[in-house]
């Protein structure tokens, strides 16, 4: 066996349904005493049953998150949370409310509780991307792990089929890029292939049947694997690709990774073949894994184009600059013809090919 380097990031994770009712114990055992309760406004009913849950522990409630974790929105929150002397962090939602704590960790120190209510994984991954003046930056520090994260698959119930089905292939995205990153090592690879296959199996299900609390809560253990896998390694095109299309061009996170995620796959394809192999065998064989995946989209009612979740085409050399000029590592060397060819079939929602 080859040698290899395995970094396991902390954290407490309470999964199972009903464990929200726990979050008032989690917060004592941090010391807290007043937390600032993060979300978004579509959460707002789930909130209000949350503070009355909570008492005297629900300092404060800011729920102005949004995509991409916008340096203006986090201004906003931290002056309540100075205001409010708030001691700790509870996220309750998706990627941009899970994105918003980390970033007030950040510039605060202070715990973060996180209960993810998408199959984003935000909530394991020492990852922040953050966008100013249309530009997204990323970074990565162990002190943006939250201390605790309560999955209770009674918070995913109300997530959209469509949202469902997209924040799922972002999850798969996080375990596909782990596969092939370079610091890929065997504890991680198995954890890929079992965080893919739990999603796979359980989406269609939940497209089809949104209160199947069973596919629900697989869905939740795969999207928390796949979390787990981009929190351990290093990130490559696909993120390097999301990222600067989403903080660019402000189109929605969970449809950008599920769109791009095909071709990225095919275009690495020919220099990750241990990869590809370890794919397919969590897709469930048969077809090339970027068919497969790229097939997914249709079967799940997902957009297959980045026109049709309103990528400008004009924005597309523009893209294709921000890639090539970025230094994120990637198994195949950035090269300008085949990314502007990726780019031009993702636009367009035509089928990858190896280029």
């Amino acid at each position: 066996m080859q040698p290899f380097t395995y970094n396991a990031n902390p954290a407490r994770v309470l999964f199972g349904a009903g464990r929200l009712a726990d979050l008032g114990a989690e917060l004592e055992r941090l010391g807290a005493k007043r937390a600032l309760i993060i979300s978004t406004p579509s959460q707002r009913p789930v909130i209000a049953a949350l503070v009355a849950q909570l008492g005297t522990l629900a300092g404060a409630v800011f729920d102005g998150a949004t995509m991409h974790t916008p340096t203006d929105v986090t201004a906003a929150a931290l002056v309540v949370l100075k205001e409010r002397q708030c001691d700790a962090l509870v996220a309750l939602g998706g990627g941009s409310t899970i994105g918003l704590a980390k970033a007030l960790a950040l510039r605060t120190g202070l715990p973060q509780i996180a209960i993810p209510t998408t199959y984003a994984g935000s909530e394991v991954t020492p990852i922040l991307g953050e966008t100013a003046n249309g530009v997204k930056t990323t970074r990565r520090s162990p002190s943006l792990l939250p201390q605790v994260v309560i999955y209770d698959v009674g918070q995913t119930l109300s997530l959209p089929p469509a949202m469902s089905a997209s924040s799922g292939l972002n999850a798969i995205a996080h375990a596909v890029e782990s596969l092939y990153s370079r610091d890929a090592n065997p504890i991680i690879s198995l954890t890929a292939e079992e965080g893919i296959a739990a999603l796979v199996r359980s989406l269609p299900v939940i497209v089809e049947s949104p209160g199947n609390t069973d596919a629900r809560s697989d869905a939740q253990y795969g999207a928390w694997l796949c979390g787990t896998c981009l929190g351990a390694v290093g990130m490559a095109l696909h993120h390097q690709l999301c990222h600067v299309l989403g903080g660019s061009f402000d189109l929605p996170h969970a449809q950008t990774h599920a769109i791009v995620l095909a071709h990225v796959i095919a275009y690495n394809a020919p220099a990750a073949p241990e990869a590809m192999v370890r794919l397919g065998r969590a897709l469930g064989g048969g077809k090339e894994p970027w068919t497969q995946v790229h097939g997914m989209l249709g079967k799940l009612g997902l957009p297959a184009s980045l026109r049709g979740i309103g990528m400008p085409e004009e924005g597309l050399q523009h893209a294709l600059d921000l890639v090539l000029g970025d230094s994120y590592w990637n198994p195949r060397p950035m090269e300008q013809a085949p990314l502007r060819n990726l780019l031009r079939r993702a636009f367009d929602g035509t089928a990858p090919t190896l280029d």
